[in-house]
C-alpha cells in the first residue's frame, strides 16, 4: 500500500511580532544581566531578516528537537496545516560558548523541523 505525503508550504510573516521581543527578552534574562539583555534586544529589534535551514539552526543550538506531543510544537504544526505565517525566529550567537540561543521560536522551529528540516526560515540574528 502506497503512503501518501503532503508537502506544506511553511509561511512566514515579513516582521517579527512585536510580542516576540518580551518573550526573548525574558528568556534571555535568565542567561545575561540586565544591561546585556536590553542591549540584545534593541539590537534584534533593529537586525535585518536572515534566511538559515532548520537542521543548521538546530545544529549550531545543540539543542534537541521537542517531540510533537509538546502543545506550543502542535499548535504551530496546526497553524502550518492551515497555511497560517509563523513569526521569524530571533537568535543570539553566544561567542563566549560557542553555541547560538534560540531567544524565541523554540516551539516554531521545532514544528517546521517535523515537517522538512532544509526548510528555510527567516530569523533576526545578533
Amino acid at each position: 500500500m502506497k503512503k501518501s505525503t503532503k508537502s506544506y508550504d511553511i509561511n512566514w510573516l515579513p516582521e517579527v511580532e512585536e510580542h516576540d521581543y518580551p518573550a526573548a527578552g525574558s528568556y534571555l534574562s535568565l542567561i545575561f544581566d540586565t544591561d546585556s539583555v536590553t542591549t540584545l534586544v534593541d539590537q534584534l529589534q533593529g537586525a535585518s531578516i536572515s534566511m538559515f535551514k532548520a537542521k543548521d539552526i538546530f545544529r549550531a543550538s545543540s539543542l534537541s528537537l521537542l517531540g510533537v506531543s509538546n502543545l506550543h510544537v502542535k499548535k504551530d504544526q496546526k497553524k502550518i496545516r492551515l497555511n497560517k505565517a509563523l513569526s521569524p525566529l530571533l537568535l543570539v550567537r553566544d561567542q563566549t560558548n560557542k553555541k547560538l540561543i534560540i531567544a524565541d521560536g523554540y516551539h516554531r522551529l521545532c514544528a517546521v523541523y517535523s515537517f522538512n528540516e532544509d526548510a528555510l526560515i527567516p530569523c533576526k540574528i545578533v
